[in-house]
């Protein structure tokens, strides 16, 4: 049997720092958020290595005004903002280095509500494809996001790099919610 050409992970929540991604699997990431006595918010996020069993994937300590802040992915530490650069060649592209030393860029498509994300060859390698609001017993979907498994050079559902993918189509959404 073939494997499936792309994975589709559902994504519940409107906010997207209180939010899960599953499939018929299970639940794949997860972001929880918590704010500390201070006021501090930090938002973690959670992949699934097997059942009953989560690795923390990064962890998002936002701005004392609830703006970017720092992200902590893996054992580097980034500005938030470094993570959802405007493109100045599309106006509300967002752009990030990812772990393979390329950048990405995430777009809205001009035929649907598709938000697509590029990598340096231009090749769509994932979409935010936003959802009407359903209802699973996880949660209400208001989005799905698409890992294309064969596109460009076929990397996006390695695991730094799709954790990568998950964090910044997260701030994607963060950023567009909130005009940042």
């Amino acid at each position: 049997m073939a494997a499936p050409s792309n994975e589709v992970l559902s994504w519940t929540s409107q906010d997207p720092r209180e939010s899960q991604l599953f499939n018929a699997w299970g639940v794949v990431y997860r972001f929880a958020t918590v704010v500390a006595p201070s006021g501090q918010s930090t938002t973690t996020l959670w992949r699934a290595v097997r059942a009953n069993k989560e690795d923390r994937v990064a962890k998002l300590e936002w701005a004392s005004n609830g703006g970017l802040g720092r992200a902590v992915i893996g054992k580097n530490t980034v500005p938030m903002s470094d993570l959802v650069r405007p493109d100045p060649r599309f106006p509300g592209a967002r752009i990030f280095n990812a772990p393979d030393g390329l950048t990405y860029r995430w777009r809205q498509t001009t035929s649907s509500a598709d938000v697509a994300l590029e990598d340096s060859a231009g090749n769509i390698v994932a979409v935010f494809r936003p959802t009407r609001p359903t209802r699973y017993q996880i949660g209400d979907v208001y989005g799905e996001l698409h890992f294309l498994r064969n596109a460009g050079a076929a990397t996006i559902m390695h695991p730094p790099i799709m954790d990568t993918v998950t964090v910044t189509a997260m701030l994607y959404r963060f950023c567009q919610a909130f005009g940042l």
